[in-house]
Protein backbone atom coordinates (compact mmCIF):
# COMPACT_ATOMS: atom_id res chain seq x y z
CA UNK A 1 0.00 0.00 0.00
CA UNK A 2 1.42 3.44 -0.97
CA UNK A 3 1.70 6.37 1.46
CA UNK A 4 -1.15 8.14 -0.36
CA UNK A 5 -3.44 5.13 0.06
CA UNK A 6 -2.41 4.71 3.69
CA UNK A 7 -2.97 8.35 4.64
CA UNK A 8 -5.99 9.17 6.80
CA UNK A 9 -8.32 11.99 5.79
CA UNK A 10 -8.54 14.87 8.26
CA UNK A 11 -11.52 17.11 8.97
CA UNK A 12 -11.46 20.48 7.28
CA UNK A 13 -10.21 23.24 9.55
CA UNK A 14 -8.88 26.76 10.03
CA UNK A 15 -5.33 26.66 11.31
CA UNK A 16 -5.81 29.71 13.57
CA UNK A 17 -8.79 28.63 15.65
CA UNK A 18 -12.30 27.26 15.57
CA UNK A 19 -14.42 27.86 12.49
CA UNK A 20 -17.48 30.11 12.77
CA UNK A 21 -20.50 28.00 13.69
CA UNK A 22 -22.10 28.64 10.27
CA UNK A 23 -19.02 27.57 8.26
CA UNK A 24 -18.74 24.01 6.89
CA UNK A 25 -15.38 22.84 5.58
CA UNK A 26 -14.93 19.47 3.82
CA UNK A 27 -12.38 16.76 4.55
CA UNK A 28 -8.73 17.49 3.81
CA UNK A 29 -9.49 21.20 3.34
CA UNK A 30 -7.54 23.91 5.13
CA UNK A 31 -7.92 27.63 5.67
CA UNK A 32 -4.74 29.53 6.54
CA UNK A 33 -4.20 33.13 7.60
CA UNK A 34 -5.19 34.72 10.87
CA UNK A 35 -7.42 37.34 9.14
CA UNK A 36 -9.59 34.86 7.23
CA UNK A 37 -12.72 35.61 9.27
CA UNK A 38 -12.01 39.20 10.40
CA UNK A 39 -14.97 40.53 8.35
CA UNK A 40 -17.17 37.42 8.45
CA UNK A 41 -20.55 38.73 9.64
CA UNK A 42 -23.05 36.43 7.94
CA UNK A 43 -25.92 35.20 10.07
CA UNK A 44 -27.11 32.71 7.48
CA UNK A 45 -27.13 29.00 8.22
CA UNK A 46 -24.23 27.41 6.31
CA UNK A 47 -23.03 30.86 5.25
CA UNK A 48 -19.71 29.40 4.09
CA UNK A 49 -19.49 25.93 2.56
CA UNK A 50 -16.14 24.68 1.29
CA UNK A 51 -15.84 21.26 -0.35
CA UNK A 52 -13.23 18.57 0.16
CA UNK A 53 -9.51 18.76 -0.65
CA UNK A 54 -9.37 22.57 -0.87
CA UNK A 55 -6.65 25.01 0.15
CA UNK A 56 -7.74 28.53 1.11
CA UNK A 57 -4.31 30.08 1.67
CA UNK A 58 -4.64 33.58 3.13
CA UNK A 59 -8.19 34.03 1.76
CA UNK A 60 -10.35 36.79 3.27
CA UNK A 61 -14.01 35.84 3.69
CA UNK A 62 -15.76 39.24 3.98
CA UNK A 63 -19.43 38.27 4.25
CA UNK A 64 -22.27 40.59 5.18
CA UNK A 65 -25.18 39.48 7.35
CA UNK A 66 -27.19 37.91 4.49
CA UNK A 67 -24.27 36.49 2.48
CA UNK A 68 -23.64 32.91 1.41
CA UNK A 69 -20.49 31.53 -0.22
CA UNK A 70 -20.29 28.02 -1.67
CA UNK A 71 -16.99 26.57 -2.92
CA UNK A 72 -16.69 23.15 -4.57
CA UNK A 73 -14.05 20.42 -4.24
CA UNK A 74 -10.34 20.50 -5.15
CA UNK A 75 -10.05 24.31 -5.22
CA UNK A 76 -6.91 26.33 -4.52
CA UNK A 77 -7.15 30.04 -3.67
CA UNK A 78 -4.20 32.11 -2.52
CA UNK A 79 -4.66 35.50 -0.85
CA UNK A 80 -7.97 36.05 -2.65
CA UNK A 81 -10.65 38.38 -1.31
CA UNK A 82 -14.24 37.12 -1.40
CA UNK A 83 -16.62 40.04 -0.78
CA UNK A 84 -20.26 39.07 -0.47
CA UNK A 85 -23.52 40.64 0.62
CA UNK A 86 -25.62 38.07 -1.27
CA UNK A 87 -24.09 35.01 -2.97
CA UNK A 88 -20.86 33.69 -4.45
CA UNK A 89 -20.95 30.17 -5.96
CA UNK A 90 -17.68 28.62 -7.05
CA UNK A 91 -17.43 25.20 -8.70
CA UNK A 92 -14.90 22.37 -8.51
CA UNK A 93 -11.23 22.52 -9.55
CA UNK A 94 -11.11 26.33 -9.48
CA UNK A 95 -7.80 28.14 -8.98
CA UNK A 96 -7.73 31.77 -7.86
CA UNK A 97 -4.42 33.64 -7.81
CA UNK A 98 -3.14 36.11 -5.25
CA UNK A 99 -4.93 39.42 -4.76
CA UNK A 100 -7.86 38.41 -6.96
CA UNK A 101 -11.23 39.79 -5.79
CA UNK A 102 -14.79 38.54 -6.28
CA UNK A 103 -17.59 40.94 -5.27
CA UNK A 104 -21.36 40.50 -5.60
CA UNK A 105 -22.10 44.17 -4.81
CA UNK A 106 -20.57 47.64 -5.09
CA UNK A 107 -21.03 48.05 -1.29
CA UNK A 108 -22.17 51.64 -1.81
CA UNK A 109 -24.59 53.43 -4.13
CA UNK A 110 -23.32 54.60 -7.52
CA UNK A 111 -25.53 57.68 -8.08
CA UNK A 112 -24.02 60.85 -6.49
CA UNK A 113 -27.09 61.84 -4.43
CA UNK A 114 -27.43 58.29 -3.05
CA UNK A 115 -23.69 58.19 -2.24
CA UNK A 116 -24.10 61.35 -0.16
CA UNK A 117 -27.15 59.90 1.62
CA UNK A 118 -25.18 56.70 2.27
CA UNK A 119 -22.19 58.60 3.65
CA UNK A 120 -24.49 60.49 6.02
CA UNK A 121 -26.28 57.30 7.12
CA UNK A 122 -22.92 55.63 7.87
CA UNK A 123 -21.52 58.61 9.78
CA UNK A 124 -22.13 59.51 13.43
CA UNK A 125 -24.32 62.35 12.11
CA UNK A 126 -26.66 59.77 10.56
CA UNK A 127 -28.39 59.11 13.89
CA UNK A 128 -29.90 55.82 12.72
CA UNK A 129 -30.84 56.84 9.17
CA UNK A 130 -31.35 53.90 6.84
CA UNK A 131 -28.79 53.41 4.09
CA UNK A 132 -30.05 53.55 0.50
CA UNK A 133 -30.47 50.14 -1.09
CA UNK A 134 -27.30 48.87 -2.75
CA UNK A 135 -27.82 46.44 -5.67
CA UNK A 136 -26.44 42.91 -5.30
CA UNK A 137 -26.28 40.14 -7.90
CA UNK A 138 -24.74 36.66 -7.48
CA UNK A 139 -21.32 35.80 -8.89
CA UNK A 140 -21.08 32.28 -10.30
CA UNK A 141 -17.79 30.62 -11.21
CA UNK A 142 -18.30 27.25 -12.93
CA UNK A 143 -15.95 24.22 -12.79
CA UNK A 144 -12.31 24.18 -13.98
CA UNK A 145 -11.85 27.98 -14.05
CA UNK A 146 -8.44 29.64 -13.63
CA UNK A 147 -8.47 33.21 -12.29
CA UNK A 148 -5.11 34.96 -12.44
CA UNK A 149 -3.48 37.23 -9.88
CA UNK A 150 -5.01 40.69 -9.37
CA UNK A 151 -8.12 39.86 -11.42
CA UNK A 152 -11.45 41.33 -10.28
CA UNK A 153 -14.86 39.79 -10.94
CA UNK A 154 -17.83 42.06 -10.31
CA UNK A 155 -21.47 41.52 -9.39
CA UNK A 156 -23.79 39.54 -11.62
CA UNK A 157 -21.03 37.80 -13.59
CA UNK A 158 -21.06 34.12 -14.56
CA UNK A 159 -17.72 32.64 -15.62
CA UNK A 160 -18.27 29.54 -17.77
CA UNK A 161 -16.61 26.17 -17.21
CA UNK A 162 -12.98 25.93 -18.24
CA UNK A 163 -12.51 29.70 -18.71
CA UNK A 164 -9.12 31.33 -18.20
CA UNK A 165 -9.06 34.84 -16.67
CA UNK A 166 -5.68 36.48 -17.31
CA UNK A 167 -3.87 38.32 -14.52
CA UNK A 168 -5.13 41.84 -13.81
CA UNK A 169 -8.36 41.47 -15.78
CA UNK A 170 -11.54 43.28 -14.76
CA UNK A 171 -14.58 41.10 -15.45
CA UNK A 172 -17.79 43.12 -15.78
CA UNK A 173 -19.91 40.72 -17.88
CA UNK A 174 -20.37 36.98 -18.40
CA UNK A 175 -17.47 34.91 -19.71
CA UNK A 176 -18.38 32.00 -22.02
CA UNK A 177 -17.12 28.48 -21.26
CA UNK A 178 -13.49 27.85 -22.29
CA UNK A 179 -12.93 31.53 -23.18
CA UNK A 180 -9.63 33.23 -22.46
CA UNK A 181 -10.10 36.85 -21.38
CA UNK A 182 -7.75 39.76 -20.73
CA UNK A 183 -7.94 43.48 -20.01
CA UNK A 184 -9.85 46.26 -18.29
CA UNK A 185 -12.64 45.76 -19.10
CA UNK A 186 -11.84 42.19 -20.11
CA UNK A 187 -12.26 41.09 -23.70
CA UNK A 188 -12.18 37.59 -25.16
CA UNK A 189 -8.75 36.99 -26.69
CA UNK A 190 -9.05 33.32 -27.53
CA UNK A 191 -10.21 29.92 -26.44
CA UNK A 192 -8.64 27.52 -23.97
CA UNK A 193 -7.40 24.48 -25.88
Amino acid sequence: MSNAENRQSVPGHWEHGPLPSNAVVGIDSIITGNLAFKRFRSRQEKALQIGAHCTMDGVHFALGEKARVEIGDYCYFTNAVLLSEMELRIGNYVVIGWNATLADTDFHPIAPAERIADALACSPLGKGRARPEVPCRPVIIEDDVWIGPNATILKGVRVGAGAFIEAGSLITRDVPPRARVLGNPAQIIGEVT
